[in-house]
């Protein structure tokens, strides 16, 4: 590929249409070129946006009624006696063979790309909506991490994990830091709660060591705990916590 013609297999890269060689060297040049992975970025979608367009749900008698006539329909012409007695194929039905040959393979071929761009489209989307939850997770944790009137609890959770709140009262917001926590069953994970005296209010869920932002205000908690609960939550501790923190007041 041409250093001129590299702006121009945008179209075919969006439609993975690029043979090895060319789409290595494409890449290569989308790493350093704003213009053209935002060009992909609209085709893509825009290709998705066309394939998911007509799609509609087949009639569940569909398949069995495929099935049926495949019986009954004559898949090639019949031979006929060419003039030197060899048989052949009727040249009428081979002219309306062939062009029903790629007329499928275009349908086929246009349905596979509708799925599989869909699903690009998809799996695109998801990822980007995880990267901004996580900017703005880090965003807030940030926020009560810096507070002045920032303050830090840590101690030791059943089973050897350390676990550290920090929790601003000018923020209304706490921070839960882990390190440690063991692997548990299949349909378990930790959950948070603030105290607030005595009543344990869910404050989210937690799947392996790192830091997260504790759902909900703090309010007027006085502690933290931690609890094994199923994986979807419990809406109140269904175990024996296995940390409890006091907050600073």
């Amino acid at each position: 590929m041409s250093e001129d013609h590299m702006h121009a297999p945008t179209g075919a890269y969006a439609l993975d249409a690029l043979p090895d060689d060319e789409r290595e060297a494409f890449e290569h040049h989308l790493r350093g070129c704003p213009a053209c992975a935002q060009e992909v970025r609209e085709l893509k979608a825009t290709a998705a946006r066309l394939g998911t367009a007509v799609s509609a749900a087949p009639p569940e008698a569909l398949k069995g009624q495929v099935l049926e006539r495949i019986r009954t329909v004559r898949q090639l012409p019949p031979q006929v006696q060419a003039g030197d007695g060899m048989p052949q194929r009727a040249v009428a039905g081979r002219r309306g063979y062939l062009p029903r040959l790629v007329l499928a393979a275009c349908l086929a071929a246009a349905t596979g790309f509708g799925g599989v761009a869909a699903w690009q489209y998809q799996e695109a989307r998801q990822a980007d909506q995880r990267a901004e939850q996580a900017r703005a997770e880090t965003a807030d944790m940030a926020r009560v991490l810096s507070a002045p009137d920032a303050r830090t609890v840590t101690g030791n959770v059943k089973g050897g994990a350390r676990a550290t709140v920090i929790v601003s009262r000018g923020e209304n917001s706490a921070v839960f830091l882990a390190s440690g926590l063991p692997e548990l069953p299949q349909g378990k994970t930790y959950q948070l709660w603030f105290d607030d005296g005595g009543k344990m209010r869910p404050a989210g869920l937690v799947a392996h060591d790192g830091g997260r932002m504790m759902e909900g205000d703090v309010g007027a908690a006085r502690g933290v705990g931690v609890t094994v609960e199923p994986s979807t939550g419990s809406p109140q501790p269904t175990s024996a916590p296995l940390a409890l923190l006091g907050l600073p007041t």
